[in-house]
């Protein structure tokens, strides 16, 4: 298929100026349970591609399902291109690179039961549902096995094996005309071991749950806060990593000004990166849906604003080098400019030394989801009050509201804790949600936060 693939891409080269054409074959599992009822068992597979061609700066693309039809796709693509072009066709280059990436896996999910898989699911479900105080529970699990096929008119051409699994266990305890939930999450591109032994964690969360119920409202007011290692990653990929994918500066002259390379955006100690390499992360992988080499790349180091995330497209309309964060939920989609792993990276201190050096403040932990940009407004699961540096009752209901730029810059300590942080949740762009990303970051504190309560 390859070679049929790179035989037409040459065969219509000199009618554009670039074309690519993307294959996946995917087969996964999903499953869907609310307290002890199974809503969804789902195996699927899914076999399609597309052709992305570009004529005078004009993109067409035309995806299908019948690998029979590939050609007439193609020329469909070159035609809507040539129809809207009207400028000069801008890529950054990039290498040509021939590679086949076979599995790289220590347990492969498909090497476990169905029966096996409902059983460990069914014994973290019992386990929530046996908490006293526990309402109910819901369950997501997933995992699905891709094989990836790319050319494009450079001669490029990669085929890609990749895993991904996910599973979210959550105690739902309701009471009062209130609910409370804490969830426990795993996920991996590597191992099915990453989700076993997660029994404590699941009986802390259904402790917390339960504790959380009868909890008072955080009181309004601005705080020092301490973000633990879940809300940091939901932080440091809502408010920041979102800033600094390509098109954000390319389409907007202010903010390209406001996300200058070289700004101060945080003290020396601030360092974060986004990476395609980490091993297990649910957003790693060899090459992006470009066939461009995914990297470590930093955004902030030292303080200082240094890099973004790019296409081969806005790199080039930026004056930069493609960073393999092109990406597509699947073949339906064009790749954009996406994250992978964005992180805070680890600093000197531990989690306990922040605390012990906070007078007064409250220890931010889970999280919700939010409004995120210049102006961002999050949701905590729940918080801990810190009172002369020792925690104190927990409290419910917190809204973190700030101004991304103020916020970095007021972050004055950095945990040496940064590890996975996965689940089955995704990143959302647009219409195309959701893709598999992680956020390992470490936790942090960061002073003056409006935190929005009773």
């Amino acid at each position: 298929m390859k070679k049929y693939l790179q035989s037409l891409v040459k065969k219509y080269n000199a009618e554009c100026d670039y074309v690519e054409i993307r294959l996946e074959d995917t087969k996964g599992l999903s499953i869907v349970a609310k307290g002890r009822n199974i809503d969804t068992l789902d195996f699927a597979m899914e076999r399609g591609g597309c052709v992305r061609a570009l004529v005078r700066g004009g993109w067409g693309f035309s995806s299908f399902n019948n690998l029979e039809n590939v050609e007439k796709h193609l020329k469909m693509a070159i035609k809507q291109a040539s129809l809207i072009g009207k400028a000069t066709s801008r890529l950054a280059p990039a290498p040509v690179i021939q590679d086949h990436v076979a599995l790289n896996v220590e347990v492969d999910p498909r090497s476990i039961s169905l029966e096996e898989k409902l059983g460990l699911l069914k014994g973290y479900n019992e386990l929530v549902l046996g908490y006293p105080g526990v309402t109910t529970s819901s369950i997501r699990y997933l995992d699905r096995y891709t094989e990836l096929t790319f050319v494009n008119s450079e001669g490029t051409a990669i085929s890609q094996e990749m895993v991904d699994m996910g599973m979210n266990i959550t105690p739902i305890v309701s009471r009062g005309g209130q609910s409370q939930m804490l969830g426990v999450g795993a996920g991996s591109t590597h191992s099915f071991n990453a989700l076993r032994g997660k029994e404590e964690e699941i009986k802390d969360a259904c402790k917390r749950a339960v504790a959380l119920i009868d909890a008072p409202k955080a009181k309004s007011g601005k705080y020092t806060i301490i973000c633990d290692r879940r809300l940091s990653g939901t932080f440091v990929h809502e408010a920041f990593g979102h800033t600094s994918e390509g098109e954000k500066v390319c389409n907007d002259e202010r903010f390209a000004q406001i996300m200058k390379l070289g700004r101060r955006i945080g003290k020396p100690i601030l360092n974060i990166f986004d990476t395609g390499l980490e091993l297990g992360a649910r957003g790693s992988m060899v090459y992006d849906d470009e066939g461009v080499k995914t990297e470590k790349t930093y955004l902030v180091k030292d303080g200082l604003l240094v890099g973004r995330l790019h296409t081969r497209e806005t790199a080039a309309i930026m004056g930069e080098k493609p960073t393999g964060n092109a990406r597509a939920l699947n073949y339906s989609y064009p790749p954009i400019p996406r994250m992978r792993n964005t992180c805070i990276e680890s600093g000197e201190h531990t989690l306990e030394d922040m605390i012990k050096e906070t007078k007064f403040g409250i220890y931010c932990c889970d999280s919700y989801g939010g409004q995120t940009g210049e102006q961002f407004t999050f949701t905590a699961g729940y918080g801990v009050m810190i009172r002369d540096g020792r925690l104190e009752e927990m409290v419910r209901d917190l809204t973190i509201i700030g101004n991304l730029f103020d916020t970095m810059d007021n972050i004055d300590m950095i945990a040496n804790d940064r590890g996975p942080q996965d689940s089955t949740g995704g990143c959302g762009k647009g219409i195309q949600y959701p893709l598999p990303v992680s956020s390992w970051s470490a936790s942090f504190r960061v002073n003056n936060v409006i935190v929005g309560g009773q």
